[in-house]
């Protein structure tokens, strides 16, 4: 049984996997990369960070598209591991019952296969680790201060350590 069959799906997670090296070099990743969303969304309904059905959505796609993405709304001209694009704060007010609609997060496939492999990573734990960390994104976690880093990282690696990745941050420079 996977994390997001043995929880309470109060949030739907939704995959798209328009680019297939994903699917050739991990068979099954479409499980993995939603049990890794749906542990950090577990770990933080655990917290009441959310508070309301949530909806989120991840895209495995290439470097071509995360250029694209990146240069559109980030101004930088490059592809990057992953991209995460909020679709509503999570602390504004909503209707009664409306779902909370966290946003998208994006990966790159060739991106994080080659960062994998400098991290002498597999590239499962990697892209779990990075869906993690893009999911915290959309829940208003930030690593733009040191104490910002140190709380984001100590949550990543709580929840990792509860899908058997090890830690993302030992020994890589």
């Amino acid at each position: 049984m996977t994390v997001a069959e043995a929880c309470d799906r109060s949030f739907e997670i939704d995959i798209a996997l328009p680019c297939p090296a994903w699917r050739d070099a991990c068979p099954g990743i479409e499980r993995l990369i939603e049990d890794a969303a749906a542990a950090a969304l577990v770990r933080e309904l655990a917290m009441g960070a959310l508070g309301r059905a949530a909806v989120l959505d991840i895209r495995l796609g290439d470097d071509a598209e995360q250029r694209e993405l990146n240069r559109r709304y980030c101004g930088r001209d490059a592809p990057t591991n992953v991209l995460a694009f909020p679709a509503s704060d999570p602390g504004a007010p909503l209707p009664a019952g409306a779902p909370l609609l966290l946003g998208d997060v994006v990966l790159a496939f060739e991106t994080v296969a080659r960062e994998a492999a400098e991290q002498r990573k597999t590239l499962v734990d990697h892209a779990r680790h990075l869906v993690v960390h893009g999911v915290l994104h959309l829940l208003g976690y930030d690593h733009a201060t040191e104490a910002e880093a140190e709380a984001m990282e100590a949550r990543e690696r709580e929840i990792l350590a509860g899908l058997g990745v090890p830690d993302p941050y030992r020994d890589i420079t």
